[in-house]
Parts: structure tokens; sequence; C-alpha cells
């Protein structure tokens, strides 16, 4: 992962808030975590700002007011916190996963064809490496 993802939960939290909402101002994102978390205005805005510096927020004055916008869509946000997740807490691995998913067996009809997807695109990746 890059040295600029979420550092953790609480930012991923913002990142897809901002990204369901957006554009949206620290007020608002304060007042729906400061009833979720106990978050005050103050360490919100500077969460957000510390994930507008990373490139993952970008903001914009309108009426006196900063209004974010994710970077990134909210699939995008998801995917990037996949991804952290499997490299800090899986070492990179991705067979826990599929262990767990098979272990689990609670996999819905539309989620195993979206697994199925992934992986014929995977192997169709695998095939264009090898020629």
């Amino acid at each position: 992962m890059s040295q600029h993802s979420p550092t953790g939960s609480q930012e991923l939290a913002i990142l897809r808030y901002v990204a369901e909402h957006d554009p949206v101002a620290v007020g608002r994102v304060a007042e729906a975590f400061a009833a979720e978390q106990g978050l005050a205005r103050s360490t919100v805005l500077t969460m957000m700002e510390r994930l507008r510096k990373k490139g993952h927020l970008t903001r914009r004055k309108s009426g006196g007011v900063y209004l974010y916008r994710s970077a990134l869509d909210g699939a995008g946000v998801m995917s990037r916190a996949v991804g952290q997740f499997i490299d800090r807490a899986l070492r990179g691995s991705v067979s826990p996963i599929a262990a767990y998913l098979t272990e689990r067996g609670e996999v819905s009809v539309d989620e195993l064809k979206e697994l199925e997807r992934a992986v014929r695109a995977l192997k169709a990746g695998r095939r264009e490496e090898s020629r």
C-alpha cells in the first residue's frame, strides 16, 4: 500500500462518509461522528485535513465554508480499505479471505457471481503476463 493510506478505522469511516455524502462540510461530518463515536468537531476537522493532505479528500470554499469531496468514489474507498487490510493484517495474502468465505458458507448468489468474475479477470491477467 502507499504511504498515503488511511491510518485507522476512524479515518476510513470518515472517508466512507464523505464519499457517500459529498460535497459535505466538516460540521455535518462532525454531527454524524459525534452521535456515532463521540468525536469532537476539532478532532473530525483534524482528521479530515490529514486525509486532504494525504490526497484522499479535496476541498473548495463555498459560501464561506469548505466543502469536502472524496478523491475516490465509494467503491474506490472500499477497495483501498480492503487492500490496506490485506497488506497490514494478512501480510499481503488473500488465502485467509478465501478460507473465511468457504467456512462462512453464507455467500449470496450475487456475491458468488462477483467472485467468479474476479477469478476470471485474474486468470485472464495471468494469461496476458505469460505471453
